[in-house]
């Protein structure tokens, strides 16, 4: 009894294992053929960076999404430096704990002002910024021209802004925080991103999404008009741990170098 135990113990686990490889195989399909990059192909391209650590051309900005409290941006700046032989350039900022779009973006500025210095009255010093989620969103509110307080706020000068997962033209569920502001202004079709979206927006935005998001939309990951570069899902959590991706750090981390990146124009449309 005890043997046939042994047995089917053995049988559920090289099934588990098969099924796992399989899973981690099937990671890379559907393969998009402007941004055909394996996870196998990624994580040696990363490796090489590694072995040959370049400078940045200018600062990096690693902002976090709604409800991260520095773990995604926390690994992003840790995989940068990496790469890198600058290691000051490299600035992360979650916002757990605040609750408006304003207060984010000025939590941004003021953070680049004191890491960086403010010679310009108007504007920081130019930036790249790599965001996750909601902090593309904050990255691009931070730069826009805002006022308030009776006059214009400082603003954020981003040379590339680098979106993995960014709800450009809303999310999904952004209607299960109905208390926080910044959720709500996240809704589809709100007065918020509309504005945000008829700005304009002197700029680059690369945006980033993986299949099956169903927190914020493959379609909503990319400012309207445009698609995301997109990536099959690696039997993971589609939203979550896209910026823990090495195929997306990969393509930013050769971009940040002056390196031809693994992404072509134009972006395929999502299958």
């Amino acid at each position: 009894m005890k043997r046939g135990m042994v047995q089917s113990a053995w049988l559920r686990a090289g099934i588990f294992f098969v099924l796992t490889a399989l899973a981690g195989c099937s990671g890379d399909q559907p393969l998009n053929p402007s941004f055909a990059l394996s996870m196998t192909e990624a994580e040696a391209a990363w490796r090489d960076m590694e072995a040959n650590p370049k400078p940045l051309e200018r600062p990096v900005i690693v902002l976090g999404g709604i409800y991260d409290p520095g773990i995604v941006t926390s690994h992003v700046k840790g995989k940068l430096r990496g790469i890198t032989t600058d290691d000051s350039k490299i600035l992360s900022l979650s916002f757990f704990q605040i609750h408006t779009f304003d207060h984010c973006a000025r939590k941004v500025i003021d953070a680049v002002d004191r890491a960086f210095g403010a010679p310009d009255p108007d504007r920081t010093v130019e930036v790249d910024v790599v965001a996750f989620s909601m902090g593309g969103i904050i990255a691009r509110h931070a730069a826009a021209e805002r006022t308030g307080n009776g006059g214009v706020d400082r603003r954020l000068r981003i040379a590339r802004l680098f979106t993995i997962s960014t709800p450009h033209r809303g999310a999904n569920f952004a209607w299960i925080s109905p208390l926080d502001p910044r959720a709500v202004d996240m809704r589809m079709g709100s007065q918020f991103l509309r504005s945000l979206n008829a700005a304009e927006c002197d700029y680059q935005i690369i945006p980033y999404a993986r299949l099956g998001d169903m927190i914020v939309g493959e379609a909503n990951s990319a400012p309207p008009g445009r698609d995301p570069w997109w990536l099959a899902n690696p039997m993971s959590l589609a939203h979550g741990l896209a910026g823990h991706d090495v195929r997306f750090l990969v393509d930013i981390g050769r971009r940040l170098r002056n390196e031809p990146p693994f992404t072509s124009d134009p972006a395929a449309p999502i299958p």
